[in-house]
């Protein structure tokens, strides 16, 4: 079975390639999820994320944005005292004014989820790459939604790291042509 190279052989990271990678989320409780595990990655590789997720899901109370959203400096003095996840204060504090910044989207929108599917019109970007060298790690509508965010607030949220969410989160579809996720993930809305 043909896929795309990156996951390697670890089985964490094929069972994210092969179950979730690509996959159109419309859970707000996923959509925050991935923002804070975004941002938390921002330097580092995804596949340490991916193996901290479980603690960060005990830690952020099952990313629940209205907790997060009122963590109090002792709170948040804890989770920097928690080796269980990428323990920097830049990154923490931004994880709790993004929940605040999600609130106030989710009040203008209806839902983050109507907001961030507006970016591609509702449906997933299908993209025909043959090679990861083909595909990039920014684009113009990852530009303009990183702009948007940063003026709402939200922090660790740059073209790059929008551009991997969109991924993540089925807005785009990157498997390569020949991987036997891209025709699934095609398929899906």
């Amino acid at each position: 079975m043909d896929r795309c190279p990156w996951p390697g052989e670890n089985e964490l990271y094929i069972s994210y390639h092969d179950k979730e990678w690509g996959v159109p989320v419309h859970e707000e409780w996923a959509h925050f999820e991935f923002l804070i595990l975004e941002g938390a990655q921002a330097g580092l590789s995804w596949l340490t994320i991916l193996k901290k997720r479980e603690n960060y899901r005990r830690a952020f109370d099952d990313f629940d944005p209205v907790k997060v959203a009122a963590y109090n400096p002792e709170k948040i003095a804890a989770l920097l005292d928690n080796p269980g996840i990428i323990r920097n204060r830049l990154k923490v504090n931004a994880a709790v004014s993004n929940a605040r910044a999600f609130l106030d989207v989710q009040q203008e929108f209806g839902s983050f989820d109507t907001y961030i599917w507006s970016w591609v019109d509702g449906k997933p970007l299908v993209n025909h790459w043959k090679t990861l060298g083909d595909m990039p790690v920014t684009t113009g509508i990852s530009d303009a939604l990183s702009k948007d965010l940063k003026k709402r607030g939200f922090r660790f949220v740059g073209s790059t790291i929008i551009y991997a969410h969109m991924q993540a989160i089925g807005m785009v579809n990157d498997h390569l042509v020949n991987c036997f996720r891209h025709k699934e993930c095609a398929l899906l809305k």
